[in-house]
């Protein structure tokens, strides 16, 4: 991997970790797109796509670091509403690491390819639309407005964390976006937007984080014969510089989509899933990438 192709998929990380449009989808377009999805290289790259997860994780940590401060002061019995958040993150980090634990060579196999991706694209853009014209047909709710949720992270309880941890699962089909599940899920139990977006950062957290341990673990102790490490066949610096790339991305998308998701809400994210997909639709009928599902 060039250094130029680890700065532009770290881009890709960053800007879309966070936001309702699927990074995982992106990232697998975009391999595509810079000629890096070939057989020689592809398992190399799935890794890579999950590994520079990392950046994301090293940019919520830094701008929520009270947060997890307080999370921190909670299990030492300093904090209960610290001890309440941390609770709630785990309960909804539990449904999918079960069900990815089970599902992680199925989903590889089957649906880590162009056409899974472009289907859960425009289908992800229209259940995103059809959920922000919902929301704003509903009643205002304890302090929200135009139908927007009062709630705030605080005030979640164990359920509520229970029903986004469910919805997330459906977000380990690439392209769907667990942004997308996470923050809508967030919506249904009346969170206001930004605190629907501040929960997914905080649940991205463990998520990523356990998800990136796993494919380090699994690329370590593979002993097939003919297994390269994928910083082997990648090269450390670009692996290196794709992550700090991806931090530095990432920061600045979190800090945007609280402000954007607060006036604009989540159809925007929906027009251009279905854009997105289209586009990609045409660019595989034309041949210039290919569609390997």
């Amino acid at each position: 991997m060039q250094l130029w192709q680890a700065v532009i998929l770290g881009l890709v990380e960053g800007i879309t970790e966070y936001l309702p449009v699927s990074s995982t989808g992106h990232l697998i377009i975009t391999g595509d797109l810079l000629g890096l999805d070939k057989p020689e290289t592809k398992d190399a790259l799935n890794a890579f796509n999950i590994i520079v997860q990392g950046g994301a994780i090293l940019a919520v940590l830094g701008l929520y670091f009270p947060r997890f401060v307080r999370m921190l002061m909670g299990l030492l019995g300093r904090d209960p509403v610290g001890f309440k958040m941390f609770a709630n993150v785990v309960v909804a980090f539990l449904p999918a690491a079960v069900v990815g634990l089970a599902l992680n060579k199925v989903i590889e196999a089957k649906l880590f390819h162009l056409g899974p991706v472009v289907f859960s694209l425009v289908v992800g853009g229209l259940f995103m639309i059809g959920v922000e014209i919902w929301r704003r047909s509903r009643p205002p709710r304890k302090g929200g407005v135009e139908g927007i949720g009062g709630k705030s992270v605080e005030d979640m309880t164990v359920f509520d964390a229970l029903f986004v941890g469910v919805l997330q699962i459906v977000a380990m089909w690439p392209g769907t976006s667990r942004s997308m599940m996470t923050i809508t899920a967030g919506y249904f139990r009346g969170l206001k937007p930004s605190a629907a977006a501040e929960f997914s950062f905080l649940l991205g957290m463990p998520t990523l984080l356990a998800a990136t341990m796993y494919k380090l673990y699994k690329d370590v102790s593979n002993n097939d014969p003919g297994h390269q490490s994928f910083i082997k066949v990648l090269g450390v610096t670009p692996v290196l510089v794709g992550i700090a790339v991806a931090a530095v991305s990432a920061a600045i998308a979190v800090r945007w989509l609280v402000r954007f998701l607060t006036r604009h809400g989540l159809a925007p994210f929906g027009y251009y899933r279905i854009v997105l997909g289209v586009v990609m639709l045409i660019l595989a009928v034309s041949g210039v990438v290919t569609v390997n599902a």
